[in-house]
């Protein structure tokens, strides 16, 4: 017998009793259903049995680290189901390329015609499995056997990648002889997998899953035509220079040929900007360039060489930050919590900035304010403008695109732009990278270096600025006039040298742990990649460090 500790109960098990067995008895205390458990501060698989004294808890799918176990178990459904129906060749060609929402685009390079009657049939399929409830079995392999594993079912891009992996084992799923890998964990069979819904869309299918925050049921998908179109594009163009997987960048890594890459992914941004300027410039009757994206999302790098090229065509660019018409700090609203919310669009006066920009349109000369930070108080330190022929504003903030925020300019006279870092390339065919690691290894990089902030500190409040941008950014995402990816297909090479001493400081026992020991598990994927050759004007340097510009 072994005693577990579970809120603060004793309770005796037989040793080798199931987390599963366990977590059945304390499903009525959790509100969602139970994905995996911690045993002494370490994420267990439910399958996984009791072998000594511990303390358990559980993490359901409202939690980060269960809803992730629940989209990587149904991702392995979706392939099985594929595999079935298709065939196994057709399974081997069918990649996860990234996600809108809650969809996640499945393509298979035209090997299924994105059809309803396709769509229905994967998903009738995924069902069968789910009613059969067939367990996940997890098998570790050494790694020359995993290679050969791979290499048989014609799984290049998992052989490619354990050729860079530093551990001598590699943990292999297998669900009636379909073998997958997945850098995460499982849940034990597929009858966890409850909801769900497939979809044809564009030239392959959507998988819809349950979101964290409503982890019970599938919402009806919203269409982000703009948003799918940009990730479309930076996934084709990753094709088209031979790097779709983190094994593709490792090859090119070892090869020496980065300076290529690097230099091809700076020109590819650059023309971009260039293309987005021309389109301003065009318009003719632009006066005010709205941009905004979510945190990390390299905005200030973006509008600094976006002036720039302003420049090369005749127009005179002012930055305007939308921060310095933050309310006062007594008249910030707070949150539920008792603290202050200056994301809400009622933390910034939006009246007087529409007053100051309607004066600056009618010609007017006007003094703009400036924020104190430190002692929470809008300042006028003799900031004057005046905008002449050629005169255009560039005005950054989270709330850009909201029509509210700028209510009272003419239409013609804004052009929005909203900038984000879509990571599109993947660890590889079956295991994308979510675009929210990017941008917190970017945000915890940047604040260690120029906050003094810890990594836990940077993790700890995570949550609360996505909860922020998924009510004040993502909602206004397609109104976009045009849309920048500000992702670099090598940057996470650069990232994980200035990442992982930062998330080895997190000691064991710390909430931000879990999250800590996921993303140094992620990183081991990359082989690290100095920052000495990236150009001073690259979007990276403005979290490592040594921009030409003022981040």
């Amino acid at each position: 017998m072994v005693t577990v500790t579970i809120h603060g109960e004793k309770k005796q098990y037989e040793q080798g009793t199931s987390f599963e067995t366990i977590a059945a008895e304390y499903q009525k205390d959790y509100d969602g259903m139970i994905a995996v458990a911690s045993a002494n501060g370490k994420i267990r698989e439910l399958f996984k049995k009791i072998t000594r004294d511990c303390e358990v808890d559980f993490f359901t799918m409202g939690d980060a680290v269960g809803h992730k176990t629940y989209v990587r178990t149904a991702t392995m459904l979706f392939l099985k189901a594929v595999h079935d129906v298709f065939g196994a060749e057709t399974a081997q060609d069918t990649r996860v390329e990234f996600a809108i929402g809650h969809g996640y685009y499945v393509s298979s390079d035209g090997r299924i015609p994105a059809t309803g009657e396709n769509a229905s049939r994967i998903k009738a399929r995924m069902e069968q499995l789910v009613a059969e409830a067939v367990p996940f079995k997890k098998r570790s392999y050494p790694l020359d056997e995993a290679m050969e594993l791979f290499r048989a079912h014609g799984m290049k891009d998992k052989e490619k990648l354990f050729r860079y992996r530093m551990s001598s084992t590699v943990n292999v799923y297998e669900i009636q002889g379909y073998y997958d890998y997945y850098y995460g964990y499982m849940l034990p069979h597929t009858g966890y997998v409850k909801w769900f819904d497939v979809m044809a869309y564009d030239e392959g299918f959507m998988m819809l899953l349950p979101t964290q925050k409503h982890p019970d049921r599938v919402e009806p998908f919203r269409e982000q035509r703009k948003l799918f179109q940009t990730m479309k594009d930076s996934t084709e163009w990753g094709k088209k220079i031979g790097l779709e997987t983190v094994g593709d960048l490792n090859d090119q890594i070892c090869s020496g040929s980065m300076s290529d890459i690097l230099l091809i992914q700076e020109a590819e941004q650059e023309r971009k900007i260039a293309e987005i300027a021309r389109d301003i410039t065009d318009r003719g009757n632009v006066k005010f360039v709205m941009i905004a994206g979510p945190s990390s999302s390299g905005k200030t790098s973006f509008s600094h060489r976006l002036s720039i090229q302003l420049r090369t065509l005749g127009k005179t660019p002012h930055p305007i930050a939308l921060d310095n018409y933050f309310v006062d700090r007594e008249k910030t609203p707070k949150d539920e919590n008792g603290k202050y919310n200056f994301e809400c669009l009622e933390a910034l006066d939006v009246k007087q900035f529409n007053e100051d920009m309607m004066a600056l349109l009618a010609g007017e000369k006007v003094e703009l304010p400036e924020f104190n930070f430190k002692v929470g108080k809008r300042e006028y330190k003799g900031n004057y403008k005046q905008l002449g022929a050629d005169d255009i504003l560039v005005i950054e903030g989270i709330h850009g695109l909201n029509e509210k925020m700028s209510y009272a300019l003419p239409e013609e006279s804004k052009y929005k732009i909203y900038i984000s870092a879509l990571t599109t390339l993947n660890v590889d065919a079956h295991n994308r990278i979510p675009t929210t690691d990017g941008r917190l290894l970017r945000r915890m990089i940047r604040d260690a270096r120029t906050r003094g902030t810890a990594a836990q500190g940077t993790i700890a409040m995570w949550s609360s600025v996505r909860r922020g941008e998924e009510e004040n950014i993502f909602p206004f995402q397609e109104d976009a006039d045009a849309m920048f990816n500000s992702a670099q297909i090598y940057e996470l090479a650069v990232l994980k040298t200035f990442a992982e001493p930062l998330l080895f400081q997190i000691p064991k026992g710390d909430p931000e742990y879990h999250e800590a020991k996921r993303l140094l598990k992620f990183l081991n994927y990359f082989l690290g990649m100095p920052s000495e050759g990236l150009p001073n004007n690259s979007i990276c340097r403005e979290f490592v460090g040594g921009s030409c510009f003022n981040v």
